[in-house]
């Protein structure tokens, strides 16, 4: 049992130690910063060498479009940050998963932006819409985070009356430690493919190949999120050895759905996509709250 416990500490040091995320840190943001110019650069090529590359995608109509390439890159680390966060509390993991969704909106309202027409009738132009229902659902979810981050912060203070086992609550945090090291080569690999698939599209166009550039996390947060509604129901049935509160089980269980419909969210566009994700968000919020009125009776 202490090999097996060293192995998985060591483990940890190597995938999530505090130094490991700083390194991560740097190396991403280096990643968005070159991404960045590479996307700024097809850009002005196309605008300014007519016939030099040839692009039709809305992300090369204007400058501002450049700003959505390195925003998936950060995302990319929000990514290795909520694997970072799941061994150490498993409502702060779902938290970093509405962060992440919330980011995913404010990238697409810089593509959005760059399709603004000011010219046209408002509600007749489809980009135009889109950008008002982002900005919308930006405010909704923001405030929906912050109540989330304050509900779970209450909860601790209630929790902390109730005595817990040592032995079983360490249990819990090893199984999660495990989960979490096991998730990093995943989303590394996922995130490798993505920026090989966007590597790729940028020499294709470069060299008169293709004619737009491909969006880095079109497949990765499909699967992304497949992913985390699989690695939730095991933290579900994880919880079943640390506690069988109803109210804790029914919390677990509504974090799932939760996870589940922001992913369908991927399937929809529009106000659909946007509702989709105000939904789950607000659903997260309502059972958290639920479950601290259950801690308050105690």
């Amino acid at each position: 049992m202490n090999t097996t416990n060293s192995t998985i500490d060591r483990l940890q040091n190597l995938f999530l130690s505090e130094n490991t995320k700083q390194k991560s840190e740097k190396v991403i943001i280096t990643i968005a910063i070159i991404s960045f110019l590479v996307h700024l650069a097809l850009i002005l090529f196309k605008d300014f060498l007519p016939g030099s590359i040839t692009l039709s995608s809305s992300l090369f109509k204007n400058p501002i479009a450049a700003i959505y390439t390195p925003f998936s890159f950060i995302l990319v680390y929000e990514v290795y940050l909520l694997v970072y966060y799941l061994p150490k509390s498993i409502s702060l993991y779902i938290s970093k998963q509405y962060e992440i969704i919330t980011l995913v909106i404010i990238r697409r309202i810089f593509k959005d932006l760059s399709n603004l027409d000011l010219n046209s009738n408002w509600f007749e132009n489809s980009y135009d819409l889109q950008l008002t229902f982002d900005l919308i659902t930006t405010l909704f979810l923001f405030g929906l985070i912050l109540l989330f981050n304050k509900l779970n912060q209450n909860r601790k203070k209630v929790r902390g009356e109730i005595k817990e086992s040592n032995d079983t609550l360490g249990l819990l945090i090893r199984r999660k430690k495990i989960l979490a090291i096991l998730l990093v080569p995943v989303f590394v690999g996922l995130a490798l493919y993505s920026f090989g698939t966007w590597i790729a599209d940028v020499t294709g166009a470069m060299n008169g190949g293709i004619h737009s550039l491909g969006d880095v996390n079109l497949i990765f947060f499909n699967e992304f999120f497949t992913i985390l509604i699989l690695a939730d129901v095991l933290l579900l049935l994880f919880s079943f050895f640390h506690m069988d509160q109803f109210n804790a089980v029914i919390r677990n269980s509504g974090f799932i759905i939760s996870t589940i419909l922001i992913r369908l969210s991927f399937s929809t566009t529009g106000l659909v996509n946007d509702l989709l994700v105000v939904v789950a968000v607000t659903f997260g919020v309502l059972i958290l709250w639920i479950n601290n009125k259950y801690y308050s009776l105690k």
